[in-house]
């Protein structure tokens, strides 16, 4: 029994001497007294200090404000807890900085000099229960809502006390709401900045007063060990990049930014002769004088899909048509584009197929002559830049389109509503259309240029 109880006392010493090693980890970045260590940027909403509460409260009519660290950190730990009025829109900023040294990127909002940018997680209490996920603050917009992980909308807790943890290291960024893993984002267009928590802009008197408060702020920025992987989807912003994360979950490139090994011509045992290029990590479709798929044709994958997860990147020039098909069979042996579902590539300003089909179902992102993409204008980039495009098909049949980390449509395969929307279309003369088991991955030639690179899948099971 000695023996017992003496194991027992030094398992308790060892973890309390682990736990006050793990303590003496942390900085508090609010002494809960007063706002040393901080700056107010941006906006002029009020910041106070309460019973060792850090409270922001909106202020009408004052741009997005932020209380910022006055020290920059580059790869770190960061946790706080924080509890907030169900109504209010609030976030906190990470590796964001004012003036962008780098000359990386554009900051949108022009009207309010030195405008505090970069990587936010999201605080939202609202209904559309986004806290958690990654939003890029007066640069990119949404990165990864939690559109993405559906599951972690269940994290956050109104009217309560709320944990987030953010973890940076190198390019990799993933955040944790209560516990609960929300998002993983791959990128490295900041790699440093200060932190800051944001009191969001009301233009409506009834949001004056609003509240949000933080407490047990800190930081970790030695001898940082990353929180085992987890499975949720990954957003990989670097170029023709797979990470290790990425390779356990299954993903791997369809276009590895160098050959063309892996696609063939449709209808084709080889990979056209012209039209097609490798060049600087793309894969280009060039313009042509002729038909579409006349001038070196479509290209597909060697390898066919049932369920999957595609990602691609696609650049646009002017008055640019093209398409990304799936479930591909070649069977209908056409003479111009081969047959199969699509993720419709359109300069919508300018291309004339814009306008023709049925309530906007030829226009980007589309399920192309079948479903219009639902787009709330925040999605679109100017033509010349990178577009983020995904497809995602489950295994029970249903089926998403996303662009630029908007999710603008679903439907299922195989319902009534599918057969009928067929029946309209000018696939009504191809039997069983869409519906086969699996097929080959398309990139379209349609006589203008286009082009694409970070092309990935996950297989679904």
């Amino acid at each position: 029994m000695k023996l017992l109880l003496l194991h027992a006392s030094l398992f308790t010493l060892l973890s309390l001497s682990a736990q006050k090693k793990n303590d003496a980890q942390w900085e508090y970045l609010f002494n809960g007294k007063d706002l040393t260590g901080f700056k107010q940027l941006n906006g002029n909403a009020s910041y106070r200090v309460e019973h060792g509460e850090l409270i922001g409260t909106t202020v009408l009519n004052q741009p997005n404000s932020f209380l910022a660290t006055e020290k920059e950190y580059a790869d770190f730990i960061f946790e706080v807890d924080f509890k907030v009025d169900d109504q209010m829109n609030s976030g906190i900023q990470f590796r964001s900085e004012q003036n962008d040294a780098n000359d990386k990127c554009k900051v949108t909002d022009k009207k309010t000099p030195n405008r505090v940018h970069g990587y936010q997680m999201e605080i939202d209490p609202s209904m559309r229960a986004w806290s958690g996920g990654i939003y890029d603050e007066a640069r990119r917009d949404w990165l990864y809502s939690l559109d993405n992980n559906p599951e972690a909308k269940k994290a956050f807790k109104n009217n309560a006390w709320n944990h987030y943890r953010i973890e940076c290291l190198g390019n990799d960024i993933r955040t944790w709401v209560n516990g609960i893993a929300c998002a993983h984002l791959i990128d490295d267009m900041t790699p440093k900045g200060f932190i800051a928590l944001q009191v969001h802009a009301v233009s409506d008197k009834k949001n004056v007063g609003e509240e949000i408060r933080w407490k047990n702020i800190r930081i970790q920025t030695n001898h940082l060990q990353p929180t085992p992987p987890d499975n949720i989807f990954i957003l990989n912003l670097l170029v023709n990049n797979i990470s290790q994360d990425e390779k356990r979950n299954g993903v791997h490139l369809l276009f590895d930014g160098k050959t063309t090994n892996g696609w063939r011509g449709a209808n084709k045992d080889f990979f056209p002769a012209k039209t097609w290029a490798v060049n600087n990590g793309n894969l280009i479709v060039t313009k042509g004088q002729s038909a579409e798929s006349q001038n070196g044709g479509d290209i597909v994958t060697i390898n066919e899909y049932g369920a999957f997860d595609l990602q691609f990147e696609f650049k646009m020039t002017d008055t640019a048509n093209s398409g990304v098909k799936y479930f591909v069979t070649e069977k209908e042996k056409t003479v111009g584009s081969a047959i199969g579902l699509e993720y419709q590539i359109l300069d919508d300003d300018k291309h004339p197929d814009a306008r023709l089909g049925s309530i906007g179902n030829r226009t980007l992102a589309s399920l192309y002559d079948l479903i219009p993409a639902k787009k709330n204008g925040r999605e679109k980039l100017p033509i010349g830049e990178w577009n983020r495009g995904r497809i995602t098909v489950y295994p029970d049949g249903r089926v998403e389109h996303w662009l630029n980390g908007w999710k603008v449509l679903e439907y299922q395969r195989g319902t009534q509503y599918f057969y009928a929307l067929v029946a309209r279309s000018k696939y009504v003369v191809y039997p069983n259309f869409g519906m086969a088991a699996q097929g080959h991955i398309l990139l379209q030639e349609h006589g203008t240029e286009v082009a694409f690179r970070s092309i990935k899948i996950k297989e679904l099971q």
